[in-house]
């Protein structure tokens, strides 16, 4: 893949062998649409064909902004990469040459050149920290003419440059390695370059540059630019940096697990809830892999799981919301993903109506924050659809007497089996259901039979216990 100006073309043709220099097939010049484009290109074609070179130009015009087209017609915009990357050649070796070196799989080099030439030592490819210790101790070792000193308090500018074909994914990682081994020399790293700034054809691989800063260089290093490769880098140093903040501030273990009145009945809700979602698990699964990636029961299996865990090493508190609250911290920690995340959610806000109150009208309130909270973070969530008229009908605890209190609940479950069985032919607005097609929506969404789920038993077991 190679771009030029129009002159620039007609520079490269103006050789001893213009023919040659063109390739047996010729000549293929993709062209944005544009005005100066198509004279400056069109120009360097007439000149190169009239010079015996076979050429063609391709007009990319792929944009679709004006519904009408101008007379200059659509303008070539990103699209164009498109037609770049088709026609274009793929990684080589200079044409007509072999390989200039040749790596057996499984293998790495220390000190390779750019353009191929031998390095150091090769050896079995290793994790990312040993491939970054060993470049930054024979960086560094003073028994080499061309070590780098380096020594705690020192300030640098790291540099680690992409070869060709590492994924912004180990950029990251190599980049953080780097900075922390760094770090624990007690070197500091006032700034991090991490990107692709010098390449070669066909490498797999890192460079690691270190440059000794003061503050005058610091400040030329800093000084912005027009040039558009170069990355204008933010002047805040990196080292010294927080990466994490302070966990807020627990009540105590002794306050935390106070056992109360409740915490039996809390306690046999947890297990019965916890022993249904492994019962579940399967049927989730497979409701889920209609529409997602087939995990849904396995992730509330792993809340199942982690609740039988805590409660083997833990007391029930007496206190709802305190019990809520642990419950938040525990889900994120253990069930992960975005239903970890939205439990948490719906747990940490209903634990406020209920710090230091227990009766139905307070959980009806609870229940009510907690919904409030996962519609206004997660609106198009089908677990809402069967959340939603439960706890709609719980609102009526509010002013029932507490006799009436379990029909009001068994209503709640009813109509929360009916808002899951009405998620079948529903069409997701959210998640990875939304991207499927919806001749695959004829199931209910396993989000919302996990909440009918966890609902009804709930009610069972007040039900059993005379609640």
């Amino acid at each position: 893949m190679w771009s030029a100006r129009g002159r620039q073309i007609i520079a490269k043709k103006k050789n001893p062998v213009p023919s040659q220099a063109a390739g047996v097939s010729g000549v293929l010049l993709v062209v944005k649409n544009y005005t100066g484009d198509r004279l400056n290109f069109g120009l360097a074609a007439e000149q190169a064909r009239a010079q015996g070179v076979a050429i063609d130009m391709v007009m990319v015009a792929d944009d679709c902004a004006f519904g009408q087209t101008s007379k200059a017609g659509r303008r070539g915009l990103c699209g164009t990469v498109f037609v770049h990357k088709v026609p274009c050649l793929s990684p080589c070796s200079v044409p007509g040459c072999l390989p200039s070196f040749q790596l057996p799989a499984g293998e790495m080099e220390l000190g390779l050149g750019i353009h191929g030439e031998p390095g150091i030592k090769r050896s079995k490819v290793a994790s990312a920290d040993e491939v970054v210790k060993t470049m930054l101790n024979h960086m560094v070792d003073p028994s080499s003419q061309s070590h780098l000193p380096l020594n705690a308090g020192d300030s640098v500018v790291l540099c680690m440059n992409n070869l060709g074909s590492l994924s912004n994914l180990e950029m990251s990682v190599v980049t953080g390695v780097a900075i922390r081994l760094l770090e624990e020399r007690g070197v500091f790293v006032a700034r991090v370059m991490s990107g692709s700034f010098m390449t070669s054809l066909e490498m797999a691989g890192v460079s690691l540059s270190l440059m000794h800063v003061d503050q005058e260089i610091l400040r030329l290093f800093d000084a912005k630019t027009t040039a558009p490769a170069w990355p204008n880098l933010s002047s805040t140093s990196l080292s010294g940096r927080r990466w994490s903040t302070e966990p807020a501030k627990r009540v105590s273990e002794e306050t935390m697990h106070i056992p109360g009145p409740l915490s039996a009945v809390m306690q046999k809700a947890l297990e019965a809830i916890s022993l249904s979602l492994l019962e579940h698990q399967e049927e989730l699964n497979g409701l889920d892999r209609a529409a997602g990636d087939g995990d849904c029961g396995s992730t509330h299996a792993l809340a199942a799981r982690a609740i039988q865990e805590w409660l083997q090493g833990h007391q029930v508190p007496g206190c709802p919301g305190q019990l809520l609250s642990t419950l938040a911290g525990l889900v994120q920690d253990k069930m992960g993903g975005s239903s970890g995340a939205l439990y948490s959610l719906f747990l940490t806000a209903a634990a406020v109506p209920l710090k230091g109150q227990s009766d139905p009208a307070a959980w009806a309130k609870a229940l009510q924050a907690g919904t409030e909270a996962m519609k206004r973070w997660g609106d198009s969530l089908f677990s809402l659809d069967a959340l939603c008229p439960a706890v709609e009908e719980l609102q009526n605890l509010l002013s029932s007497s507490p006799s009436g209190a379990m029909d009001v609940l068994q209503a709640a479950v009813k109509r929360a089996e009916l808002g899951a069985e009405s998620t079948r032919y529903l069409t997701a607005k959210a998640g990875r259901a939304s991207y499927v097609g919806t001749d695959h929506q004829t199931l209910p969404d396993p989000g919302a039979v996990a909440i009918a789920v966890i609902l009804k038993v709930v009610c069972e077991t007040l039900s059993g216990i005379g609640h």
